[in-house]
Order: structure tokens, then sequence, then C-alpha cells
């Protein structure tokens, strides 16, 4: 791959990442809904499918997240996505990720004194209020950076 071919490759990931990822955390916290309005999870099999694809979902965006995805992409083209900016960009949105995800727990503290929240639904909230945040804050982010560059 030529060396223009590469700066150009990587930037076109990288402008569409940023118009990607805010859709994605729309649609990933959005299918939350579902999961909170079908009545309690009593263990039938559909159940446990159905939390298995949104555990399975949440670690790929995770890992998306933290290592930069584009894991199909030579070494280069992923190491001039993962500019300076973009590592501020990831540090800032994990922070916002992690102070949602303790609020998210605090809340849930808070609602237990007056209703039972299983250890299912409080993992469930915490893990998607936490990575959902993170994964707004870092499209927003990097969103601004490519208006702004």
């Amino acid at each position: 791959m030529s060396e223009i071919s590469t700066v150009d490759t990587a930037e076109r990931l990288s402008r569409k990442r940023a118009r990607m990822l805010p859709v994605l955390a729309l649609i990933y916290i959005s299918q939350q809904a579902t999961f909170f309005t079908d009545d309690a999870l009593e263990g039938r099999a559909v159940d446990h499918v159905k939390i298995g694809a949104w555990l399975v979902l949440s670690l790929v965006m995770l890992l998306a997240l933290a290592t930069n995805g584009f894991w199909l992409q030579s070494a280069e083209v992923r190491a001039l996505i993962n500019d300076e900016n973009t590592k501020a960009n990831r540090a800032g949105a994990m922070t916002v990720g992690f102070i949602f995800a303790m609020l998210g727990g605090m809340a849930l503290y808070v609602v237990n004194q007056f209703e039972t929240v299983t250890a299912r639904a409080a993992i469930h909230v915490i893990l998607s209020l936490g990575l959902g945040a993170a994964l707004v804050r870092f499209g927003a982010l990097e969103r601004r950076a490519h208006r702004d560059g």
C-alpha cells in the first residue's frame, strides 16, 4: 500500500468512525429499552439468547472503543487512525463512561432501598450506562475533531 493510499485510507476510516459511532451508540442505548420493557427475564432459553446477544454486542463495542477497532486493517493504517487527538478523545470518553457507570450504581443503590433490583438488572444498567455514555462521548469528540480539523 502506498503512503498516499495508506494516509487516505486512515483518514477515510477515521471520518467513517466519527459518523457511525454516535449512531451505533444510540442504537445500543435504545435497544436497552427492550430489556426493561419485557417482563422480568425468567430464565427461558430465549432470554438467555437475548442476554447473550446483548453481552456479545457490549463486548464488541467495548473492544472497538478501547482498542481503536479496525482490526482487519494494516498496523500502519491503525497507527495513523490512532493519533494523539484520538487517544485524548478516547481517554475523555472512558472518563465519562466511568462517571455514568458510577452514577448508575449509586442510583440503583437508592432504588434498591424501595424496590428489589436483581443483580442481572443492576449489571445491565451499569454496563449499558457506562458503555453507552462512553460511545456517545467518543463519537461526539471525534466528530468535533473532524469538523474543526
